[in-house]
């Protein structure tokens, strides 16, 4: 049996030569399309489950894996004041598949308490978007003589090392912001640090220590079943749940605003168009019914905002906290 013998043209060299070229750069090209298409979207939070940080996360992870057509996974790192978590995040792929649900502690305040952090607030990553802040309430124990921060502040002055307040821990907010309320009101009061905010509270309720000023979501529940009184807020605005206690500024301290805030951000180096899709779909999330009504039971504001509002957020707090940290001799645990 013959074989038949056949010649190649030089369009059929030509054509060989084209389909390896192709072959050659879809194989290349394969793996960028993929990390473009992933199925999977990775939100890191760098706290323990069950907190602020980690319920926040979890309300726009619900909204953003539909939209996006992704499965949104929290992925909880905790450790060093959430400098690990923050710390791996930007060592990502930047590619808009991994992310951090930062807040004012890893994005703001972490700068000035670590010498050390894997990752800088302002390079390491680009802002995503501006999810949430959360006021503190300054309050004391229901059977405390302290009825007003005029109260607090006279009888620290009048009584120095004698009252005591409490937090959860060396450089948590609730920390950072009582030291800054005594930068401004000018007043000593000795900080007894905790493990958490839990038992901070516990012994705040059993009259162990004299004061905290830490997050709404906290405080309510007490305030209202009159285990704790609430003297002022954090914020610029009067607390919708709290219409009668007023305002730190209003109480003579102008421009007086230590909220904490929570938001989104990235790798450096994520593609803009990406972070523009991802601000519009969590910003919906923000503005839809059942995200707004699991925000109000944490005390916590949407703030739906531009990316670039939230980066210039992020570079005006780091060195207000910087002072902060500074002036209470602040040391992490």
């Amino acid at each position: 049996m013959k074989i038949k013998e056949t010649t190649m043209t030089h369009k059929d060299h030509a054509r060989m030569r084209r389909a390896i070229l192709l072959g050659a750069l879809a194989s290349v090209a394969a793996p960028a399309v993929r990390a473009q298409t992933a199925k999977q979207l990775r939100l890191i939070v760098p706290f323990p489950p069950g907190g602020s940080t980690d319920i926040l996360a979890r309300a726009i992870g619900a909204h953003l894996g539909p939209a996006l057509g992704q499965t949104v996974v929290i992925d909880n790192k905790a450790g060093a004041g959430g400098s690990l978590g923050a710390g791996e995040a930007a060592r990502a792929q930047a590619d808009g598949n991994t992310l951090l649900m930062g807040h004012i502690g890893t994005l703001a305040v972490n700068p000035a308490l670590y010498p050390k952090l894997p990752y800088d607030p302002i390079k390491s990553f680009v802002p995503v978007a501006w999810v949430a802040r959360v006021p503190n309430v300054l309050v004391v124990n229901a059977n405390s003589p302290i009825r007003t921060l005029e109260d607090l502040v006279k009888t620290a002055r009048s009584q120095p090392g004698k009252l005591t307040y409490s937090s959860g821990g060396n450089g948590s907010a609730a920390n950072i912001a009582f030291e800054y309320l005594k930068l401004k009101a000018k007043f000593p009061m000795l900080h007894i640090p905790y493990r958490g905010t839990a038992p901070s509270m516990n012994d705040l309720i059993a009259g162990q220590v004299d004061a905290t000023f830490t997050g709404a979501p906290v405080v309510l529940p007490q305030v209202r079943n009159g285990r704790l009184r609430a003297l002022a807020v954090s914020s610029l605005q009067r607390l919708p749940s709290l219409p009668d206690v007023p305002t730190v500024a209003e109480r003579g301290f102008a421009g007086f605003d230590a909220d904490q805030w929570y938001g989104i951000v990235a790798p450096a180096g994520t593609p803009d168009a990406v972070v523009v899709r991802l601000n519009a779909e969590i910003n919906k999330a923000l503005q839809t019914s059942s995200v707004a009504e699991q925000m109000a039971k944490e005390g916590a504001i949407p703030t739906p905002t531009a990316p670039k509002a939230f980066g210039e957020l992020i570079a005006r707090e780091i060195p207000r906290w910087a002072e902060v940290v500074k002036a209470g001799n602040v040391k992490p645990d």
